[in-house]
């Protein structure tokens, strides 16, 4: 992508959105609702033309591919199949207009588990099960490259794992993997790198250990009988001390052993200490703070409506 915009009207979804999905990596691609994920991806693919930038694919647009399944994978709406079709004939019908033959047909329904099921009509089908079928379909012509938006979605625990490890060996075969999902925990365990958007601009692109360092907070949690007394000695040594609802001390600007010894130097007994990172979510929703267009009361805040 390289200076990408993209406007509805009076909507910019894009705003000159720029980087480069590299191949060897999961790439996972986040974004709250409304930053222009789906977007980038439907003008990566073709299906929205872009008001200004390019979106390439291996140095060309998708319209120039003259057999796009096989240099293209996607997944964009696991739903978007003929209920009244089975599942291998979906994948056939998919196959012969590109090329493709049965035996592949065949191949990809027993790596996405759907073989025992594969002449089940898709009406059937749970969403997990879809999100399988649209996997299967985006591997059917065996592309370098593979956009997918919110594979996991709907696939049960074990699912999720096999999604997981799909993609990171896919990765490690040479191709390029971009993954959308708002599942901050799997995208910890599954990506190895990062690109965030927030109404349509880019925020971070950069490994996904790069980004927690950078923008992670980290603190010491410290729990004392005399927590009250140890805060005021924290805060005179220069730390930065909030008192937590179960009455931890977060302490900021000081470092666990620091926390320690200058207990003991007050025979301040400790019941707990240890130092807290961030996790990713926390970075997340840190970074992506002034790009949320919907937001929600808190959970304390239900009530009627008038």
């Amino acid at each position: 992508m390289r200076e990408l915009t993209k406007n509805f009207g009076p909507v910019t979804a894009l705003d000159r959105l720029s980087f480069v999905v590299q191949p060897g990596r999961v790439t996972g691609f986040l974004g709250p609702n409304g930053a222009g994920k789906t977007t980038t991806m439907r003008v990566v693919l073709g299906l929205e033309g872009p008001t200004a930038g390019s979106a390439l694919v291996g140095g060309r647009r998708y319209q120039e591919l003259v057999w796009p399944l096989h240099e293209v994978g996607s997944l964009l709406d696991a739903n978007a199949v003929h209920p009244g079709r089975a599942a291998r004939d979906h994948l056939l019908s998919v196959a012969q207009a590109n090329g493709i033959t049965k035996r592949r047909v065949e191949e990809v329904m027993e790596l996405t588990g759907l073989s025992t099921v594969a002449n089940r009509r898709l009406r059937t089908y749970s969403l997990g099960m879809k999100q399988r079928l649209g996997i299967a379909t985006a591997l059917l012509g065996d592309p370098a490259v593979l956009v997918l938006d919110e594979p996991v979605n709907g696939l049960d625990p074990e699912g999720v794992v096999w999604a997981r490890e799909l993609f990171k060996a896919l990765a490690a075969q040479g191709r390029t993997v971009l993954v959308s999902s708002h599942l901050m925990g799997e995208m910890a365990l599954c990506a190895d790198h990062l690109v965030i958007v927030g109404r349509g601009r880019l925020l971070a692109d950069m490994p996904i250990e790069s980004f927690v360092q950078a923008n992670a907070r980290s603190d010491v949690v410290v729990r004392a009988p005399r927590a009250a007394e140890l805060a005021e000695l924290l805060r005179g040594r220069g730390a930065s001390v909030e008192r937590e609802a179960d009455g931890a001390l977060a302490v900021t600007g000081m470092g666990s052993p620091e926390v320690g010894e200058l207990a003991a130097e007050h025979g301040i007994a400790l019941h707990e200490l240890f130092a807290r990172h961030a996790s990713l979510e926390q970075a997340y929703l840190d970074i992506t703070a002034d790009s949320v267009e919907y937001r929600a009361g808190g959970a304390g805040q239900s009530g009627r409506a008038a």
